[in-house]
């Protein structure tokens, strides 16, 4: 097995220094052979989390380099015991070291929507306030400062395509699309109905307004109570099974004195 694997070494660094085989068309950011292992929903994770000016081909590739030096570096340590075993463990471990960062984007992006639920609904409150005294437009325009940090850009965007003279649903609904979290897409339609509605009936739909996003509120005082819940709660077995270890751990440790005596 080792012999064969150091033909393969020997072999594989005589046609990269010959030039007869080329790295570059295989880990080339643009239109490398690799990329065609990159997830569907890769960039739109990486775009989620690191924003839209992100190369997300640049970082697929890093991941692919990664994996392999670390799978090099694996089978330099496990060379001289190399087998079936060994290999198969060797394959699982590239595996790993491959999809790890993708889960690590995953991962942070449910936090990350989880984060945008729970926020969404005191947005739309200031908003709410913002828009009894001026216009929808204006509103988001004056939001965008005390609004979360993770709104800004959305916001952003949402108030210059308004300005560029886009009277219609679809601003509103990009917005909506960039943070897809529960009932965002209903009430973007209703600020977009808000902002159409004329001043005698903006009352009425302003009313309708209040009600949705004091549902919203009411929804997300009970997440954030039964996440403090689920904290408790993990605190609680935590305790009592590092109690019940150490308890179980002093009597076998009697059980085991009492016997050699």
């Amino acid at each position: 097995m080792i012999e064969v694997l150091l033909i393969i070494v020997i072999l594989g660094f005589g046609l990269l220094y010959t030039g007869t085989v080329s790295t570059k068309s295989f880990f080339d950011e643009e239109n490398g052979y690799l990329l065609g292992l990159k997830e569907e929903d890769y960039d739109f994770y990486c775009h989620a989390k690191y924003g839209d000016d992100v190369n997300c081909n640049k970082l697929f590739m890093s991941r692919i380099k990664n994996a392999f030096y670390g799978t090099l570096i694996i089978l330099a340590c496990c060379v001289s015991n190399l087998n079936f075993l060994f290999v198969c463990i060797i394959l699982i471990l590239e595996f790993f070291l491959f999809n790890m960062p993708y889960m690590n984007l995953k991962t942070y992006y449910k936090r990350y929507m989880a984060q945008v639920d729970l926020l969404l609904p005191y947005f739309l409150k200031n908003l709410e306030i913002l828009a009894q005294n001026y216009t929808i437009p204006v509103a988001l325009s004056r939001s965008i400062d005390t609004a979360p940090e993770v709104f800004r850009s959305g916001l952003r965007d949402l108030v210059a395509k308004i300005d560029a003279g886009d009277a219609s649903i679809n601003p509103y609904m990009d917005f909506a699309k960039q943070y897809p979290v529960s009932d965002s897409m209903r009430m973007m339609r209703l600020l977009y109905r808000l902002s159409l509605g004329a001043q005698e009936n903006k009352y009425k739909q302003l009313l309708l307004f209040s009600k949705s996003v004091s549902a919203l509120q009411n929804k997300a005082r009970q997440v954030k109570y039964k996440q403090r819940l689920d904290v408790m709660e993990k605190k609680t077995m935590t305790m009592l099974m590092v109690t019940g270890g150490g308890t179980m751990a002093v009597l076998l440790i009697a059980m085991i004195s009492m016997m050699g005596m």
